[in-house]
């Protein structure tokens, strides 16, 4: 018999925005396989994270998703879904509001962030008092004028990728201090799991290098690009149809439900979709073929593949929920009667 540590991790009860919470459990296995079979539900304070009141402050974690954790001798960590003490999912959870069971729909995020100094409580490259030089030479950059964190985010790719994620790239974004990485999956479930997973070995990773994470959307006031979570999505009809007709269709059935979309989008979004600094306006709905200034691109890749791929919706901001996100993209893309179009 041998030790192992199980993270579990889960998201807390505070609004506008959800943090990620997590504990340690300890058990004792022969020949662990690292899968969901082996461990079993857990429970927690609710009344410490906005999920419960103190008389009645029992909450269930229940995991979901598993990964080795590629800090930790013998640790894995533990993707869990919040219940009611009854089993039923408590009204934090997100997950669970995400209708598709066969994986039909393919989700891809863009992350985008800020690297902050502790000390400062500034964007790295930002001086006390001051501003850095203009975006323009920071997007993609290399070297120390106007590269800075690459220490962190290398640490975190290679920790994502050890921990069996599909991480799929990153790059210095257009404001100094601004990073993104980006992650795939086959399943709106996994997508969002594997986000934050993502979001939590970056966070753990800043606790050494006298870092933290900045996922506000709008951090930095003034001419700065703000941060999003850019979706891409398809399903079997946007991989296969090959019809800008019923492309089209998909797009504008998102039209009349902007503001439902918006409400999960995430927090202070509104700061950050003025129109400018290659959003739309949270105001106006859009769509259009490679244009990074609408609500929803149409990839270019689209088109020439014979109207068959995906979508992107520009909108999400960097601390929206990815669970929440994907669950109300679903909700829209399934509304749309795709056998009359085809007729």
């Amino acid at each position: 018999m041998s030790k192992i540590k199980l993270e579990y991790l889960w998201l807390d009860g505070y609004k506008p925005t959800q943090n990620l919470r997590s504990k340690t459990k300890v058990e004792e296995h022969e020949n662990f396989k690292g899968t969901l079979a082996e461990i079993g539900n857990w429970s927690f304070d609710g009344s410490s994270t906005q999920q419960a009141e103190g008389n009645s402050s029992d909450c269930v974690l229940k995991p979901v998703a598993i990964y080795p954790d590629p800090n930790r001798r013998n640790g894995y960590l533990v993707m869990t879904e919040v219940l009611n003490a009854d089993g039923t999912p408590h009204e934090s959870n997100g997950r669970a509001t995400i209708d598709d069971d066969d994986n039909d729909f393919w989700f891809g995020f863009e992350q985008e962030y800020f690297i902050m100094d502790v000390q400062t409580q500034l964007p790295l490259g930002f001086p006390i008092g001051g501003y850095p030089g203009p975006q323009g030479m920071y997007y993609c950059s290399v070297g120390g004028k106007n590269t800075w964190g690459r220490d962190l985010v290398e640490e975190h790719a290679d920790a994502c990728i050890d921990a069996g994620l599909n991480f799929e790239g990153i790059n210095q974004e257009v404001a100094a201090g601004q990073w993104e990485f980006q992650l795939f999956a086959k399943g709106a479930k996994k997508a969002g799991d594997e986000i934050w997973i993502a979001r939590y070995l970056l966070d753990r990773l800043t606790e050494k290098h006298g870092y933290y994470i900045e996922y506000h959307p709008k951090p930095v006031k003034g001419d700065w690009n703000g941060s999003g979570m850019h979706a891409n999505f398809s399903n079997e009809v946007l991989r296969t149809c090959g019809s800008r007709k019923i492309i089209e269709e998909i797009c504008e059935a998102f039209r009349p439900l902007t503001s439902e979309h918006i409400d999960v989008y995430g927090a202070y979004n509104n700061e950050r979709l003025t129109g400018l600094h290659e959003t739309a306006s949270i105001d106006d709905f859009s769509y259009g073929i490679s244009d990074r200034g609408a609500s929803i691109r149409i990839p270019i890749y689209t088109v020439d593949n014979g109207w068959k791929g995906y979508l992107e919706d520009r909108r999400p901001a960097s601390n929206g929920d990815p669970y929440k996100i994907a669950g109300r993209i679903i909700k829209t893309v399934k509304s749309v009667n795709v056998e009359n179009l085809a007729k």
